[in-house]
């Protein structure tokens, strides 16, 4: 169930993407007005878990949740019904605030139920399933399309939706029992916010995440104009490469999560970030010299893996120290992903469709900034305290009476 609400944000962001030339057209929009309605629902899904995480601390995974999915229906048809681009926009955004309380929820009663081994295995899981959802979303987008125009995509996310919304009402239980929730108004979700951004390993970690799904949406926005505009792949090729990323992704995510138990967190976190760097720097090499269309391909695999390594440690050290404030530090970790990644996928057109060097650049800036904010604030691991080995609070168990 938990992992079913993962799926929010790659679906929402993926599914349509084929159809955005005709969108373009039938609205009588710039292309760049278009490419605002992916920017509208990306700053949507970072807002929306900000929002949705202190609420789930406070009342419980629930309720925020069964409100989050109606939303998010609704939001899907108004977007369906939009006249215009600049309606389609803000209907985009909204659609976006609504799906980041799935994503938060699933990361929060995650941590309400697991501890040790068993989270870092969950988040694994969550990484893998991310993945399979990158792929899958496209590749139904454009099958549907064959059937359908943009409006009927809406319409299926809304579908989509409906059926989530019965999953939930029907087998959701309440995770977070209420003698474990935050108490007070916005002044409590002040004092969480203060005393998480002054925990230097969960910092480390956010910047850590963040930083590294910055150069994985630089990877989104740029490698269709690299290698169909500049290696000359067709379309069914450039859906081979997509998908073999992918698919790298979610292998990695899942090794990550076994070398997470058996090695530890941060070495774990560390390999991920070297693989990010080989990719990043191959991606920089290919933006200043010449070089075949196999070594691209390579270089953004290696860059894509290592971020699904990263991904299990991060989550886990983030989420493991804290387990009354659970949704709090899931929203500002889903935060930082989206809204960097919101962020530096624009830098990656500023030169142009005819080179790929503004996306070497912004790779490998954000991963060594990534590493530094690893060395410079952690996470280390110190003896005694890996969360892959310890819980800092037993995890309870739903009960059946909290539904």
């Amino acid at each position: 169930m938990l992992l079913l609400l993962t799926v929010f944000g790659p679906i929402s962001m993926d599914l349509y993407l084929p159809v955005l030339p005709a969108l373009t057209r039938e609205l009588g929009a710039a292309t760049s007005m278009a490419q605002l309605t992916v920017t509208a629902c990306l700053i949507g899904l970072a807002l929306g878990q900000l929002i949705a995480g202190p609420l789930s601390d406070r009342f419980g995974r629930r309720m925020p949740l069964l409100i989050g999915v109606v939303a998010y229906i609704v939001t899907s048809a108004w977007c369906a019904i939009a006249p215009s681009v600049e309606v389609l926009i803000v209907a985009r955004f909204v659609q976006g605030l609504a799906g980041g309380v799935g994503i938060v929820i699933a990361q929060a009663a995650g941590r309400d139920l697991y501890s040790g081994a068993a989270l870092v295995r969950y988040f694994g899981r969550v990484t893998v399933l991310s993945g399979l959802a990158a792929i899958v979303g496209p590749l139904l987008g454009g099958l549907l399309a064959i059937v359908t125009d943009w409006r009927g995509l809406f319409v299926f996310l809304a579908a989509i939706g409906g059926v989530i919304l019965l999953a939930v009402a029907m087998q959701f239980s309440e995770t977070l029992p209420v003698d474990r929730r935050t108490r007070g108004g916005f002044a409590q979700i002040a004092r969480d916010y203060h005393a998480l951004l002054g925990d230097r390993r969960f910092v480390g970690a956010v910047l850590a995440s963040g930083l590294a799904y910055a150069a994985l949406f630089a990877y989104l926005a740029g490698a269709t104009y690299v290698l169909q505009g500049i290696y000359g792949l067709t379309p069914q090729q450039y859906a081979l490469a997509f998908g073999l990323n992918s698919a790298g992704f979610m292998a990695f995510g899942w090794l990550a999560a076994r070398s997470s138990q058996r090695w530890s967190l941060h070495a774990t976190l560390v390999s991920g970030l070297a693989m990010c760097g080989a990719g990043a720097l191959g991606v920089l090499l290919g933006g200043l010299v010449a070089v075949p269309a196999s070594m691209v391909i390579v270089s953004l695999f290696l860059l894509v893996g290592g971020v699904a390594v990263t991904t299990p440690p991060t989550t886990t050290i983030a989420l493991a120290d804290h387990p009354r404030m659970a949704g709090t530090a899931s929203s500002l970790l889903g935060m930082a992903r989206f809204a960097l990644g919101g962020v530096v996928a624009p830098l990656v057109g500023i030169g142009g469709a005819a080179t790929m060097l503004p996306l070497g650049i912004v790779a490998v800036v954000a991963i060594a900034l990534a590493a530094a904010s690893v060395v410079v604030l952690g996470p280390r691991r110190h003896p005694g305290h890996d969360p892959a080995a310890i819980d800092p609070e037993p995890a309870a168990a739903p009960t059946p009476s909290a539904r």
